[in-house]
């Protein structure tokens, strides 16, 4: 007898329905009954698996991590010899990443941290530890580029690490003002010519 085919996962589905969902409409205006058609669910699987929208909206946080953290750690630019470039390399790959519509492109985090920060802890704690710690992916290429100038600093590299986050979730509220992935990747160029600057890539380190 043929072996029966496993059910899709119910759970799985919903989490990448919230993907997009979420960021095209915002975690407040999301609701239960939207998530569960888009998923192709019924809503009692929906509260069998999440006891509530909060719920979800955690798990969901954890999910994108795990997706994008995957993603990046097969990127190309980890191959770069030196570890200022792989910092550049990072940058470059995000501006490239800033394709489609502008749900396609911007943060799942970011967008429900804006909405969440107050009134839902638990998402918001979610939201940074998946920001907090995709820039500290960031952290020893930053520091081994700082040993390879020698350069002693009142920043550190995770507070840079930190600030390229801010820069990017910044692009992304700038792309949706705007409605369109432009002005984002003006906004990565800038911080690329700062790094330059600030890693003496110009030929002038600053501190």
């Amino acid at each position: 007898m043929a072996e029966t085919a496993a059910k899709p996962d119910a759970r799985t589905k919903l989490l990448n329905a919230a993907l997009g969902v979420i960021r095209t409409k915002g975690y407040s205006a999301t609701t239960v009954d939207e998530l569960c058609a888009a998923a192709g669910v019924t809503k009692g699987a929906f509260f069998h698996h999440f006891k509530s929208k909060e719920a979800l909206g955690v798990a969901v946080a954890e999910h994108w991590s795990e997706q994008t953290g995957a993603l990046f750690a097969a990127a190309p630019y980890h191959e770069l010899y030196k570890p200022f470039d792989r910092v550049i390399g990072y940058l470059a790959l995000r501006k490239a990443m800033l394709q489609g519509r502008v749900p396609e492109f911007t943060c799942l985090v970011g967008t429900m941290v804006q909405e969440t920060y107050e009134t839902a802890p638990a998402i918001r704690d979610a939201c940074d530890r998946s920001i907090s710690g995709h820039a500290a992916t960031l952290e020893a290429d930053i520091e081994a580029a700082m040993r390879e100038r020698n350069m002693t600093t009142a920043w550190t590299a995770r507070s840079l690490a930190l600030h390229t986050q801010a820069v990017l979730q910044g692009a992304f509220i700038l792309a949706k003002a705007k409605g369109g992935a432009e002005i984002a990747a003006e906004s990565v160029e800038h911080l690329i010519r700062y790094l330059r600057l600030l890693f003496g890539a110009d030929g002038t380190q600053r501190s």
